[in-house]
C-alpha cells in the first residue's frame, strides 16, 4: 500500500512532529506533501528517507494550487491520503476526492473550544471545515476532548475515531550529562531554578502569564523553546518585569524525533530532550489544549509539570500522572505554585504510567485500524495461520524412535 501524507507546513511544530515520528512507524512507503514552505521539519523527514514535495501555497485563498496539488495526488498512484492540519484538510481532501483516491483520513490536531490553530473560530471556518469534512472517510481527534468538539460541532460520530498523540519516550530519557553541558553552555548556574516551556509563541499560549510568573521569583530563571509572532511582546514584557536577563527565547529546538544521524549542537540552542533534561519544572499555561504533547515529553523526563489545561492527562482516571498538577491560568496562582516546585528542591520524579499509555506504537496500531476500515484491505503483518497437526507426521515421527 503507498499512502500520501498532505499538511499546511513543515515547521518546528508538535503536528509536524508528530507526523514525521508516524512516519518512522508506519509498515507502509510514505510520501509528504507541504502546502507552504518546507521548514525544518521537512529536511529532518527526507532525511529519513521519504520524499517530501513542497507545493508553494501563497495563501489560504490560493486556487490555482489546487489544479497542481490534484495531479499531484493522481500521478503518485496512491492508495490513502492522509491530511494534517486545517488548510491541508480542506485542499487535501477536495484534491483526493478530484483525484479519484477513496480511502481519506483526516487528522484534527489544533481544535480548540474557540480557536483553531491559534486562530479564532467563526461561523464561516466552521462551515467550511464540515463541507470539506463530508468528501473525507473518517477523521481523526488527538484526544477525547477534540472528538467532542467535532460532534457538537456536527461531525458524525461515526465518523470520528480517537487515536491519541504519540511519543518516543526514550528520547526524553533524563540525561545529567546534557544537562551539566547545556546550563555551562546558556550561563546558568549549576543550583539555579529554572523553569521550562514549549510551544508556538501566539497569544493563546498564554506565555505572557508565564514570564510575569517567574518575574516574580528574584532567583527563578526561565527557558522558553519556540519561536512566533509574540516574540517581541514577550522580551517587551519580560523588560518590564525588570527580568530580561534571567528570560531567554530559544527559538526554535528541534529534537523530539531522534535524529537521522548525529549532528552538532546549532549554537546555543539545546534539542527539546536536552531542554528537559536542564529545567527544574515545566509549565504549560495554554487554556484551551486539544492534547498536551509538550507535557507527557516533560513527564518523560521525570519533570514535576505545572498545566492549565492538558486532555491527554484531564481525559484520564487520577494517579496516572502523579507528577502533574493543574493550576489556574492567573500569574498569582502559577507564581505560587512555582515558588513550591523551587522549594522542593531539584528532583526528578519516577516516568509515571501516563507516559508508557501513549507510546508511540500504541498510536500507530490504533491508526493502522482506521487505515484498514477506510482502504478495506489488511495492512500489517500477521504471522500466518497455524494448520492443524497431520497425523501422517505423528505417525513417522513414532517410526523413527
Amino acid at each position: 500500500m503507498k499512502a500520501l501524507h498532505i499538511i499546511t507546513g513543515l515547521g518546528v511544530g508538535g503536528a509536524e512532529q508528530q507526523l514525521r515520528l508516524l512516519l518512522r512507524h508506519l509498515p507502509m512507503s510514505c510520501d509528504v506533501i507541504t502546502l507552504t514552505g518546507a521548514g525544518t521539519v521537512a529536511e529532518e523527514i527526507r532525511a529519513d528517507g521519504n520524499r517530501v514535495v513542497e507545493l508553494g501555497m501563497r495563501g489560504n485563498r490560493d486556487l490555482p494550487a489546487l489544479p497542481r496539488l490534484v495531479r499531484l495526488v493522481r500521478e503518485g498512484g496512491y492508495d490513502l491520503v492522509h491530511t494534517h492540519l486545517y488548510r491541508a484538510c480542506l485542499y487535501g481532501r477536495v484534491a483526493a476526492r478530484l483525484a479519484g483516491v477513496r480511502a481519506v483520513v483526516a487528522t484534527e490536531h489544533s481544535l480548540g473550544e474557540q480557536s483553531i490553530e491559534g486562530r479564532r473560530l467563526s461561523p464561516g471556518v466552521r462551515a467550511l471545515y464540515l463541507a470539506a469534512e463530508r468528501l473525507g472517510s473518517a477523521t481523526v481527534a488527538v484526544s477525547g476532548t477534540v472528538a467532542q468538539r467535532l460532534q457538537r460541532w456536527g461531525v458524525a460520530p461515526d465518523r470520528v475515531h480517537t487515536v491519541p498523540n504519540g511519543i518516543d519516550a526514550g528520547r526524553f530519557r533524563f540525561d545529567p550529562a546534557a544537562r551539566a553541558e547545556v546550563r555551562a553552555r546558556l550561563g546558568i548556574p549549576a543550583g539555579a531554578f529554572v523553569v521550562g516551556a514549549v510551544g508556538r509563541l501566539v497569544p493563546g499560549k498564554r506565555f505572557d502569564t508565564l514570564v510575569r510568573a517567574v518575574a516574580e521569583l528574584p532567583d527563578a530563571r526561565l527557558l522558553l523553546a519556540g519561536d512566533g509572532p509574540e516574540r517581541a511582546a514577550l522580551e517587551k514584557r519580560a523588560a518590564q518585569c525588570d527580568a530580561l536577563d534571567r528570560v531567554r527565547l530559544l527559538g526554535e529546538c528541534g529534537g523530539a524525533v531522534a535524529p537521522a544521524a548525529a549532528a552538532p549542537a546549532d549554537g546555543d540552542v539545546p534539542g527539546i530532550p536536552e531542554l528537559l533534561s536542564t529545567v527544574d519544572v515545566f509549565v504549560s499555561t495554554s487554556a484551551d489544549e486539544s492534547f498536551g504533547l509538550s507535557v507527557l515529553e516533560a513527564l518523560a523526563s521525570g519533570l514535576p509539570v505545572l498545566h492549565v489545561t492538558c486532555p491527554a492527562i484531564d481525559e484520564l482516571p487520577p494517579g496516572e500522572a502523579p507528577g502533574a498538577r493543574r493550576v489556574g491560568a492567573g500569574r498569582t496562582g502559577l507564581a505560587a505554585a512555582l515558588r513550591e516546585c523551587r522549594e522542593a528542591g531539584n528532583r526528578r520524579l519516577p516516568v509515571p504510567p501516563v507516559v508508557a499509555r501513549y507510546d508511540i506504537a500504541t498510536s500507530v496500531e490504533r491508526l493502522l485500524d482506521v487505515y484498514e476500515s477506510v482502504a478495506g484491505q489488511p495492512l500489517r503483518r500477521r504471522p500466518p495461520a497455524l494448520s492443524p497437526p497431520d497425523p501422517a507426521d505423528h505417525d513417522r515421527s513414532l517410526t523413527a524412535r
